[in-house]
């Protein structure tokens, strides 16, 4: 019966595992990329709802400085020409 010599064996072995490696390195990042999606997903219904609030509470035609808190009217864009 023929068989592979020690060093075929051993390459073909280690590729073999580094390959099942890589597979399951693949499907991590897969996961991860769909909790984080998932994560998106809520905080951006959490910003629109709270978005939705804030509009309520302050009206539609103000800017809030997401920094400071400010809030101020927003300027009033200026007419457009029809032409």
């Amino acid at each position: 019966m023929k068989s592979l010599d020690e060093k075929e064996l051993k390459e073909l072995q280690e590729v073999n595992k580094e390959f099942g490696s890589t597979k399951i390195a693949l499907a991590d990042s897969a996961y991860q990329q769909a909790n984080i999606i998932k994560a998106l997903d809520e905080l951006r219904s959490k910003f629109s709802v709270l978005e939705k609030e804030l509009t309520e509470k302050y009206g539609s035609d103000v800017s809030i400085n997401l920094e400071s808190g400010e809030i101020t009217d927003k300027p009033e864009e200026p007419a457009k020409n029809a032409e």
